[in-house]
């Protein structure tokens, strides 16, 4: 399960500047190279994570969200290398349990 105030916390910081502070662990944000979103990789639980911003450009559901200027973070585990959730606003959605906070 995850730790859905970490996500948020992540998802709003990750637009604000050049470092996310978790816990006072800082984790250096980074732009992609092909399109310049943001982009940073954080540990929770013990676990690897990255956030991503999402590609407008995409037709995806979550891409058409960010042409219309919502604020859509996609999370990744990296030892699994599949999404696990995505923030949109603030608001969490893990990908197969069909919650949302």
């Amino acid at each position: 399960m995850l730790d859905h105030p970490v996500l948020q916390s992540v998802a709003d910081q990750l637009f604000k500047g050049a470092f996310i502070d978790l816990s006072g662990k800082k984790f250096a944000v980074r732009r992609t190279s092909a399109r310049r979103l943001c982009t940073v990789g954080f540990e929770m639980n013990g676990r690897q994570y990255q956030a991503i911003e999402q590609n407008p450009e995409k037709p995806s559901r979550w891409g058409q969200l960010a042409r219309q200027g919502k604020k859509v973070v996609q999370f990744k585990d990296v030892a699994t290398n599949r999404f696990v959730a995505v923030a949109v606003d603030g608001k969490i959605i893990e990908y197969g349990s069909g919650r949302a906070t």
